[in-house]
């Protein structure tokens, strides 16, 4: 099964959550399709990823690169795994019906947004029922991440 991580933002927004979960996903030496709700916040995390901190880069591309197989993280808007990865990256409240693909799914849900919040429990129940182990993170003040709760497959 799929170890889901709920990442719950709190003090900083996906701007600056998303480049730091993205470097530990590599460098623990995994790829990564992020999915994002729309062509345009494809394209605006893409522009993010070049230029959130001049002294890091983080290789990445979208269909507007191409060459899917050799972009370590892929951005998109479908859960397709053209890269190959091994992680998923959900933002923009999106889901997939997929997560047992991968070995990993990070699901990134502004903390800030009822909405959202609301979303992400109703994903938490979707995919306990499914099987997977699910690990909720919540975002401590100085922006590092403690977990507040941990269920294993088949557990209560």
């Amino acid at each position: 099964m799929t170890r889901v991580g709920f990442y719950h933002l709190q003090l900083w927004p996906l701007d600056k959550a998303l480049p730091q979960l993205l470097e530990k996903v590599l460098a623990a030496g995994h790829r990564a399709v992020v999915v994002a709700g729309s062509s345009e916040r494809v394209d605006y995390l893409n522009h993010l990823l070049w230029t959130y901190d001049p002294a890091s880069w983080l290789p990445h591309g979208s269909a507007k690169d191409g060459n899917a197989e050799a972009q370590p993280i892929w951005l998109g808007m479908t859960d397709d795994n053209p890269n190959g990865a091994d992680v998923l990256v959900l933002t923009d409240g999106m889901s997939s019906d997929r997560i047992g693909d991968f070995v990993r799914c990070l699901d990134l849900f502004d903390g800030n947004d009822e909405a959202a919040v609301q979303a992400a429990r109703q994903r938490w129940a979707r995919w306990k029922a499914a099987g997977h182990d699910l690990t909720y993170f919540q975002q401590t003040e100085r922006g590092g991440w403690v977990e507040k709760a941990r269920v294993k497959a088949g557990e209560e």
